[in-house]
């Protein structure tokens, strides 16, 4: 290839993460590795990549935990999950994740390298899912990519990034409760417990925002004991 595509490469059993990288390169593939979870994520936010293979049972933060979090920023990134998790759940499981494929240990290693150079190419010919740019909640818009929210009369509301990220979780989920842990996992990466308050407090905010009576929430919900939803027939 002309220009080197990069590929992150997450797996926790060192001689198989040594074999892949080795025939990732061998393919003229730049290959960057982690074999855990948060520091796949860690990585991921440091570079560019054309596709992410996965192990799902990684240390500190499974595969499927890292590729629901790289898609509430990235949806374009192909991933592809690498397991010996071989049943239809986790196979279902794994594509409701965001994967683009899913392919199970023991593999042959010419299959994977055919898969790794579709995935790749359907990557850089712009045939990924559409990204969730933008989202209107009544009369205002979220736009994701710009951390901003533009109200009914033009003004701008400028959003942090956490904000961003659990509005967009919470959207992506609509009409589905939400567990504290969930969001602790997705939107903190566990590098900051916050608690339930702090949570809360992001909920009230998005209230002040978005709801036409903030003591009569339609679309931002408190569930007690399991976390929170945001409901929406659109």
């Amino acid at each position: 290839m002309a220009t080197k595509q990069r590929i992150l490469l997450v797996e926790d059993e060192e001689h198989l993460l040594e074999a892949i990288k080795l025939n990732l390169e061998l393919e003229g593939y730049k290959v960057s590795t982690a074999t855990d979870g948060k520091k796949a994520l860690r990585v991921f936010k440091e570079e560019r990549f054309n596709l992410i293979i996965l192990d799902v049972m990684l240390p500190e933060i499974d595969g499927f935990q890292v590729a629901e979090t790289i898609r509430l920023e990235n949806t374009e990134v192909p991933i592809m999950f690498l397991t010996a998790k071989n049943t239809s759940e986790d196979r279902v499981n794994g594509l409701k994740k965001g994967a683009d494929d899913y392919l199970v240990k023991p593999f042959n290693l010419e299959e994977l390298i055919l898969r790794v150079n579709n995935l790749v190419k359907r990557g850089l010919s712009g045939e990924e899912k559409k990204e969730l740019n933008t989202y209107k909640i009544g009369g205002k818009t979220i736009y994701f990519n710009s951390f901003e929210l533009r109200n009914e009369d033009g003004t701008v509301t400028p959003l942090t990034k956490k904000e961003t990220m659990l509005l967009k979780l919470l959207i992506e989920r609509r009409n589905e409760a939400v567990s504290r842990e969930q969001i602790l996992e997705t939107v903190w990466n566990y590098d900051v417990y916050p608690s339930t308050r702090t949570i809360d407090n992001f909920i009230l905010t998005f209230r002040k925002y978005f709801e036409p009576d903030q003591k009569n929430p339609i679309y931002f919900h408190s569930i007690r004991g399991v976390g929170y939803k945001f409901t929406d027939n659109q």
